[in-house]
Parts: structure tokens; sequence; C-alpha cells
């Protein structure tokens, strides 16, 4: 495990992307930033990431897996869309995280 200088590759690869929802901006009104993660991420591993490439002390990370949906078909083929995992990551008071700035 890397400590809280250190940046691995590792810490990049478990944060996908912040997810901008209406739901989501509505819990950052509580201090509370969604993101998906990579499917295999722990909730230790998703802390350490947050803590390290924002700078910020994390409170609480709650996590689910939202099932991928089936789409219509195109050519007799069913598409479907990929099951994804997110991250409600709690910061503690005084803190937070300006996801249009980037890192």
């Amino acid at each position: 495990m890397a400590t809280k200088a250190q940046a691995t590759e590792r810490t990049y690869n478990v944060l996908v992307r912040p997810i901008v929802t209406e739901k989501s901006t509505q819990v950052a009104e509580h201090n509370v930033t969604t993101f998906e993660v990579a499917s295999d991420a722990t909730k230790t591993e998703i802390r350490n990431a947050i803590e390290t490439l924002y700078k910020v002390q994390v409170n609480k990370v709650n996590t689910l897996v939202r099932k991928g949906k089936n789409r219509g078909r195109a050519g007799g083929v069913v598409g479907r869309r990929s099951d994804m995992k997110l991250a409600y990551v709690s910061l503690k008071e005084g803190n937070s995280i300006d996801i249009s700035a980037g890192l």
C-alpha cells in the first residue's frame, strides 16, 4: 500500500470519473461526492486514492454496484450496458472537492 504522499498507478486507476448528475448534486450539499470506481476497488483503496489525489480528509465511503440494463436490438443482437461500481465519499467538516478543477 502506498503512503499518502505517493500516488501510484493503482491510485489513479481506482477512480474512473466523478459522477455529475442531479442526484449527486443534491448529496453534494451534505459534503458527499460521488465517483465511479474500478469494480475491484475496496473502500480502503478508494479512501486512500481520494485523500492522496485531492488532499482532503475522508469521513466515510459507501459503495454500490449498479447493474447494467439490457438495451434494444440492433441487427438481432441484444445490447447490454456494463455494470458500474459507485462510491459515495463523505468528507470531514471543512474539506471539499472541486470536481470542475480536475487533478
